[in-house]
């Protein structure tokens, strides 16, 4: 857990500043490029499937990587949120419905919407993840028993490949 704070720390200043950048004129960029929207889409679609499989077939939570691998800085965290599909497509998705948008409009206030999103999205980032890592570190004897992780893992990547395909029709 003490190695995971680091990285919980550094999502959150990332994706503030992938929303910042969306918000501020890249997302309608993306958004109004049809093909790029597509790409995004496509490519973070993929990227969920692939996530699943590796799930699927993961079987051991030992020997799969070295633990200096697993000991990510500080601003290595923050720099992998723009590389993060899914963080791409959850800041495409809040600024282009929310930010920049008021029920089909365009919002009177973009600025004041994106001052008020960015810090809940930060404190979304940093409890999701030190959520996950809480979870991870805790759960992590019971599932070395019998086939519980391999049968978690099924199940985990059952509902990446629904979201990857709930996604494609969005």
């Amino acid at each position: 857990m003490r190695v995971a704070i680091r990285f919980c720390l550094a999502v959150p200043v990332g994706w503030t500043l992938l929303i910042l950048a969306c918000g501020l004129g890249l997302g309608a960029l993306i958004l109004n490029i049809p093909p790029l929207r597509w790409s995004v889409k496509v490519l973070g679609v993929g990227y969920l499937l692939w996530l699943a499989w590796r799930l699927m077939r993961q079987t051991s939570l030992s020997g799969q990587v070295e633990g200096k691998l697993l000991q990510i800085g500080f601003m290595q965290g923050v720099l992998l949120q723009f590389v993060n599909i899914k963080a791409w497509m959850l800041a495409l998705t809040v600024t282009a419905g929310w930010v920049v948008s008021a029920g089909g409009l365009a919002a009177p206030n973009p600025n004041e919407r994106l001052a008020i999103v960015a810090p809940l999205m930060a404190f979304f980032a940093f409890s999701s993840n030190f959520t996950y890592a809480a979870a991870g570190s805790l759960m992590r004897g019971w599932l070395e028993k019998g086939q519980r992780l391999r049968w978690f893992n099924r199940f985990l990547a059952m509902v990446l490949a629904a979201t990857g395909a709930w996604m494609l029709l969005v």
